[in-house]
Order: C-alpha cells, then sequence, then structure tokens
C-alpha cells in the first residue's frame, strides 16, 4: 500500500472535504486488512476528536472549558476543550450511522464503530457540566443521555452493526489518587462518581441485541503524547467489571501508569478484555517477547480464552494526533496480529 497521499494546500468545499475524508477511510481500511486485522474502524476521520460528532449532533450540547489538563513526565500541560450542557438533550438525527454504513460498503472485516462513554458529557467540567437550571441533578440528565444512546446504538443495529464501543476516560481517570482529591477539592464523591458513571454505561447499553459486542475502552488520556492520569484499576473494578450489558473491556496497560494486572480477577465470567499492551503514544516497538509475557502474566487473573491484545488507544484521539508516523503505526499493527496468533492460535 502506498502512504497516505498529502492533501493539496488551499480550501476545500464540503464536497472535496468529505472527498477527502473517505479516501482517507479507505486508505486506514486498507492499511488494517493488510496486516491482517479482523475488525476495523474508519479511523474517525470525520471527527475532530473522539466526542466532537456526538456533541455537534446532540441538541443541548455545546463545548466549554476542561478543568484537567493533558501532561507528561517532564511536567508540560496542555489545556483542552469539554462537552458543556447548554439545554436539555436529544437526539434529533443519527450519530454515527453514516459512518457505520461508509465503512460497512468498504470493508469485508467486522465494522466497528465508537462513540464518547456517557460520563464524557459530565466529567470534564464538574459542577459546571451544565449551564445553571437545565438539570436539577446528574441523574436526570444521564436519564435522558440514556435514551440518545440507546436510539443511535438501535439505529445502528437495524443497520447491521454488531460491534459498538464506548470510549470510556472519566472512569479511568477516577482510579488516580490525584484526581480523585481534585474531585474531593470540587466537592463531588469519587466513589458515587463512578457509581453514577457506570450506572450510565449500562443504561446506554440496555436493550442492545445480544448479537451485539458492546465494549467499553478505558484511556488515561491520549493527546499529542500526553495523558490525563495514571493509577491502576483497583478503585473502579468491582463496580465497572460487572456492569450489566458490557460484553468486554478495552483496557489500558501500555505503561506502568496502568498499574498490574490483579484488578482483572473482578470481571465477572459473561466477559473478556482485550490488553491494551501496545502504545500509541510514542514509535518505540514493542517485542513479541515482552507481549507474550504480559500476556502470560494477565492470564494469572483472568482465563486465556477469555483474552485479547491491541493498542491502548487509538493512534490519534484528537485531530492533533500522536508523535506516530503511519510506518509506526503498520508495525505495532502488525505486531498486535502477530501476537494475537501466537498467543491464541
Amino acid at each position: 500500500m502506498r502512504p497516505f497521499a498529502p492533501l493539496p494546500t488551499g480550501t476545500l468545499d464540503q464536497a472535496g472535504f468529505i472527498a477527502a475524508q473517505d479516501a482517507a477511510v479507505r486508505a486506514a481500511i486498507a492499511l488494517q486488512g493488510e496486516v491482517g486485522l479482523t475488525v476495523v474502524s474508519d479511523g474517525e476521520f470525520r471527527r475532530g476528536s473522539y466526542w466532537s460528532r456526538f456533541v455537534d449532533g446532540i441538541e443541548g450540547l455545546g463545548v466549554g472549558e476542561a478543568r484537567f489538563k493533558f501532561h507528561d513526565k517532564q511536567g508540560h500541560e496542555l489545556a483542552f476543550t469539554a462537552p458543556l450542557v447548554t439545554g436539555k438533550v436529544a437526539r434529533r438525527a443519527p450519530i454515527a450511522l453514516d459512518e457505520f454504513c461508509f465503512l460497512r460498503e468498504n470493508s469485508v472485516a467486522l465494522p466497528k464503530i465508537t462513540l464518547p462513554a456517557p460520563s464524557t458529557m459530565h466529567f470534564w467540567r464538574g459542577a459546571d457540566y451544565a449551564v445553571a437550571g437545565v438539570y436539577a441533578k446528574p441523574r436526570d440528565f444521564f436519564c435522558d443521555l440514556a435514551e440518545i444512546y440507546r436510539a443511535e446504538i438501535a439505529a445502528l443495529a437495524a443497520a447491521g452493526c454488531r460491534y459498538v464501543q464506548l470510549d470510556e476516560v472519566a472512569l479511568a481517570m477516577l482510579c488516580d489518587p490525584a484526581v480523585r482529591a481534585r474531585v474531593v477539592a470540587h466537592g463531588n464523591d469519587p466513589a458515587e462518581l463512578v457509581a453514577l458513571y457506570v450506572d450510565a454505561l449500562a443504561e446506554a447499553a440496555a436493550g442492545a441485541p445480544p448479537e451485539m459486542a458492546l465494549g467499553a475502552h478505558m484511556c488515561r488520556g491520549n493527546f499529542k503524547g500526553k495523558y490525563l492520569a495514571e493509577g491502576g484499576y483497583d478503585e473502579i473494578a468491582k463496580a465497572l467489571f460487572a456492569c450489566p450489558g458490557i460484553t468486554h473491556f478495552l483496557l489500558e496497560f501500555d505503561t506502568m501508569r496502568a498499574g498490574d494486572f490483579a484488578p482483572l480477577r473482578h470481571v465477572t465470567a459473561d466477559k473478556g478484555v482485550v490488553l491494551g499492551l501496545v502504545s500509541s503514544k510514542n514509535p518505540a516497538l514493542e517485542t513479541l517477547e515482552d507481549l507474550l509475557a504480559r500476556i502470560e502474566e494477565a492470564a494469572r487473573f483472568i482465563d486465556n480464552d477469555r483474552l485479547a491484545i491491541s493498542p491502548q488507544c487509538g493512534f490519534a484521539s484528537t485531530v492533533a494526533g500522536n508523535p506516530l508516523g503511519e510506518a509506526d503505526q503498520r508495525a505495532k499493527l502488525a505486531l498486535c496480529v502477530q501476537a494475537a496468533r501466537a498467543a491464541w492460535n
């Protein structure tokens, strides 16, 4: 496959912009097929960030400043924006249905569609998640939000979608003692937020057809090689890993910031785990030997046949991306396939 072709400089009209997105998605599909993946995504080339399309498409959602910042080990920080509730939320049209239909028509592999987890619309701004007076309490908001998710998942299922992934950052952040301390300082109870967000996941998943895989992806932030939080899954494991309706968890385990595998003992017997062992934040290529050793280590806490492997996150959670090139991405995806074949075939 030839490298992604650079776009011409200048201004594109709407038709030209859509054509460029289509071409980028087709190239991403081809790359995934060439390395041997049997599940493919569209690379989210139609989104500015993992949550932007959801916010753009839902009545009552806007954008404000987040109360957290991305950072790295050197102390460098980057501010970011977050969803803001501006009115009663409602789904007036499909959100990701066109993305799925294009992916379905252009791939022979199983198409996966991602949606931001419900907590995305609440956590980043704390008590200021909504304009004053819109919702009396957060659970009222999440009740309306659940209807949106169930309608979107039903529309995707009717179109033939059999794999939806909910991208969850807030729950992963609530594993971090420093984040939990900030939450308390802002007048919230971290345990209550965990319960609220796990319930929101379950309500979003309610009604999904039994043939649909519904994954929850845990991420500690992924922006220009920087992250938001650290800490193992111990604080959320019992509540999260029994969440009704979720069939499997895609868990970040690419660095020591994610803790050890011991919390996997809480994953209920009806669910699986995708180990995110390969980093999408830096170009250094992991070794097959290390990956197989880590899979074997994880299998001490959960049956091996309930495990899989993947990168810890997407290669670009926002349009800003991460410091990896196409060749790096190809090599890392191919390594995941090689590791999976060695571990489970």
